[in-house]
C-alpha cells in the first residue's frame, strides 16, 4: 500500500460509501413508498409522444435516484412488448435528467444535518402510527444516512492534503481528460451506481484534491459508465431491449464525446452559470468562518460539479430529442436481425425490477391477466374440441397448459421475492392475493385438462351421450365459459363491484349441477344411459362446477376478500 494511504483513509472510504449506497437504498425505497400507485399512473402516461415519454423519466428517476434501474425497467418493457425501442429512448433520455436530482442534493452544505435527520427519521419510522409518517421517516433516515456517509468520505480524504503522489496523479489525468472519462466510468462499473461515484467525486473535489476541469471529465465518464449497467441487464432480452441499453450507451457516449472537444467551452458556460470560483480554496480562519468551511476546502466546487452533470444531461437530451428516431435506427444498424417469436414465454415480469416493488407489482399483474386469458382460451378450445372431437386440437391445448404451468410457478417465484422486499402492508396484501389468483387459475386449467381427456373417453365409446345429456353438456359448459370470462374482463379493468354478479354466476353453476346429475341418476334408473356413459358425465359435472369454483375465488382474490 502506498505510504500517503493510511488504513484510516481505507476504512473511512469503505465505510462512508457503504453507508452513502445503503442511504440512497433506504431513502429510495421510502420515495417509492409514498410515491405508490403514483409511480405506476406515471408510467401509464407513456405514449408516443417523445416529449412526455422524456418527463416520465424524468420523474421516474427522481423517484428512485437511479437511471440505471429505470433503463433496466425500460428495458424490461422493451422486452414484454409494452414500449417502443423510440418510445423507450425518449424515457432514457429523461432518465439521465432525472438521476441529477441526487447530485444537486448532495451539493447543498447540509452535512451538518445528518444525524439529526437520521435521530428524526428513526424516530418517525419507530413510533409513527400513520403509515404514511413511516414512509416519510424512511425517506428522512436515508437522507441522513447518505449525507452522513458522505461526510465520513470527506473526512477520510482530509489526511491526503498535500500529497505530492495524488498531486502528480490528478495532474497527470488533468492534462489526459479522454483517461479522467475512462476512470471516471470504470470506478461507476465497479460500484455500479453513477450517484456514488459522484459523492466520492464531491468528496475529493470538495476537501482540495480535484480541480474543477479534472472533477468534470470524471462526471462525464460516470455518464458512460452508468449505461453499462443497462447493456449488462439486456442480454438475453430480446432485439427491441438491446437496441434499447445500446441506445442510451450511444447517447450518452456521443454526448461527452462532443463535450470533450468543447471542454472549454463547457466548463465556462458552467461556471458562468453557477456563482463562486469553484477552484477557491479558503486559506484563512476568517475566510472558513465567513464561508461555513475548513480551511483547504473548496466551497463552490460542489454546485459547480452538480450544475455540470445537471446541464451535461439537460443540453443532450435537448440535442437528441429531435434526433430519437435517428438515434433508434443507429441502434438498428448496429445490431442487426429479427426476433424469433415464442409463442409461449415470460412476457411481463422481469426479476431484475424486483428492486422497485410498484413496478414490479404491476408487472406481475399484467403477467397474471395474460395467464388468465390463456386459461380461458383453454376452456374455449376444450369447449370445440367437444363439439367436434378433433384430435389436431389436442397438440395446442397440451401447450397452453405447459404455459399455465409455467406462468403460475414463475408468478408465485416473482411474487415470493418481490414479498422480501421492503413493501408497504398494502402492497404485501396484494402479492398475497396474487398468488391465490395465479393457484386458482392454474388449477383451472388442469380441470380444462380432465375435460379434454374425459371428451377422448367419450369419443372411444361406442354409444355416445344421449341428445339431453349432450345439450344439459353444452348448457353448463356455456354458462361457465361465460362465468371466467366475466371475471378475466374485470380482471382487465381491475373492476371491484363484480362480487355479487359473480355470487350469482357460481351459484347458478352449483344448481345446475346439481339438477343435471339429478336428471342423470332419473336417467340411469330408466337405462336411457348406460353406468359408463354415466361415469363419464358426472366427471364431466364435477369438472365444470370445479372451474366455477375457482373462478369464484379469483373473483374473491381480485376484490381483496383471500
Amino acid at each position: 500500500m502506498p505510504d500517503f494511504i493510511s488504513q484510516a483513509m481505507v476504512f473511512g472510504l469503505i465505510g462512508g460509501l457503504g453507508l452513502f449506497l445503503f442511504g440512497m437504498k433506504i431513502m429510495s425505497e421510502g420515495l417509492q413508498k409514498v410515491a405508490g400507485d403514483r409511480m405506476r399512473q406515471i408510467l401509464g402516461a407513456l405514449t408516443n409522444n417523445r416529449l412526455v415519454g422524456t418527463l416520465v423519466g424524468v420523474a421516474v428517476t427522481a423517484i428512485i435516484q437511479s437511471s440505471s434501474a429505470t433503463t433496466v425497467m425500460v428495458v424490461g418493457f422493451v422486452n414484454a412488448g409494452l414500449m417502443s425501442l423510440v418510445q423507450s429512448i425518449g424515457v432514457v433520455l429523461g432518465a439521465n435528467i432525472g438521476t441529477t436530482v441526487t447530485a444537486q442534493l448532495l451539493a447543498f452544505k447540509i452535512t451538518q444535518y445528518a444525524l439529526p435527520a437520521i435521530g428524526v427519521g428513526t424516530a418517525l419510522k419507530l413510533f409513527s402510527r400513520s403509515k404514511k409518517w413511516v414512509y416519510i421517516g424512511e425517506v428522512i433516515l436515508g437522507f441522513g444516512i447518505l449525507f452522513f456517509g458522505l461526510a465520513t468520505m470527506r473526512e477520510a480524504f482530509d489526511p491526503l492534503r498535500g500529497s505530492d503522489h495524488l498531486d502528480q496523479f490528478f495532474l497527470m489525468i488533468g492534462h489526459n481528460r479522454a483517461l479522467a472519462v475512462l476512470i471516471g466510468a470504470l470506478v461507476t462499473i465497479v460500484v455500479q451506481s453513477s450517484s456514488a461515484t459522484i459523492g466520492i467525486t464531491l468528496a475529493l473535489a470538495s476537501t482540495g484534491l480535484l480541480s474543477f476541469d479534472v472533477s468534470v471529465a470524471l462526471i462525464l465518464g460516470e455518464n458512460i459508465g452508468t449505461t453499462i449497467t443497462a447493456n449488462m441487464a439486456a442480454i438475453g432480452t430480446n432485439l427491441a431491449a438491446r437496441r434499447t441499453a445500446l441506445a442510451h450507451f450511444l447517447f450518452n457516449f456521443i454526448g461527452v464525446a462532443y463535450m470533450l472537444l468543447l471542454f472549454p467551452v463547457f466548463l465556462n458556460f458552467v461556471d458562468s452559470m453557477t456563482p463562486g470560483n469553484p477552484d477557491l480554496v479558503v486559506t484563512t480562519a476568517e475566510q472558513a468562518a465567513q464561508l461555513g468551511a475548513a480551511i483547504g476546502d473548496k466551497p463552490y466546487i460542489a454546485r459547480h460539479i452538480a450544475n455540470t452533470h445537471t446541464l451535461f444531461n439537460i443540453i443532450n437530451t435537448l440535442i437528441f430529442l429531435p434526433m430519437v428516431g435517428g438515434l433508434a435506427k443507429l441502434s438498428t444498424l448496429l445490431i442487426r436481425g429479427k426476433d424469433s417469436e415464442m409463442e409461449f414465454h415470460l412476457k411481463f415480469i422481469d426479476n431484475r425490477v424486483l428492486n422497485t416493488p410498484p413496478i414490479a407489482l404491476g408487472q406481475a399483474r399484467a403477467e397474471t391477466r395474460r395467464m388468465a386469458q390463456i386459461t380461458l382460451d383453454m376452456l374455449e378450445e376444450t369447449l370445440l374440441f367437444y363439439n367436434d372431437r378433433d384430435e389436431k386440437r389436442l397438440a395446442g391445448l397440451e401447450k397452453k397448459e405447459n404455459c399455465v404451468d409455467l406462468l403460475q410457478k414463475e408468478i408465485t417465484d416473482f411474487l415470493v421475492a418481490l414479498s422480501q422486499q421492503s413493501i408497504t402492508q398494502e402492497m404485501s396484501r396484494d402479492v398475497a392475493s396474487m398468488m391465490h389468483m395465479v393457484n386458482d387459475l392454474e388449477r383451472v386449467g388442469d380441470h380444462c385438462e380432465n375435460l379434454w381427456k374425459l371428451g377422448l373417453r367419450a369419443k372411444g365409446l361406442k354409444c355416445p351421450f344421449s341428445a339431453v345429456a349432450e345439450q344439459e353438456i353444452i348448457e353448463l359448459a356455456q354458462k361457465t365459459r361465460e362465468f371466467l370470462a366475466f371475471v378475466v374482463d374485470a380482471l382487465e379493468r381491475r373492476d371491484l363491484s363484480i362480487a355479487q354478479k359473480a355470487g350469482f354466476l357460481v351459484g347458478t353453476i352449483d344448481k345446475m349441477e346439481t339438477n343435471l346429475r339429478d336428471n342423470h341418476i332419473s336417467r340411469l334408473n330408466t337405462g336411457e344411459c348406460s353406468v359408463q356413459q354415466g361415469l363419464i358425465f358426472i366427471d364431466m359435472l364435477h369438472n365444470f362446477a370445479k372451474i366455477a369454483s375457482h373462478t369464484f375465488n379469483v373473483t374473491k382474490a381480485l376484490i381483496g376478500a383471500r
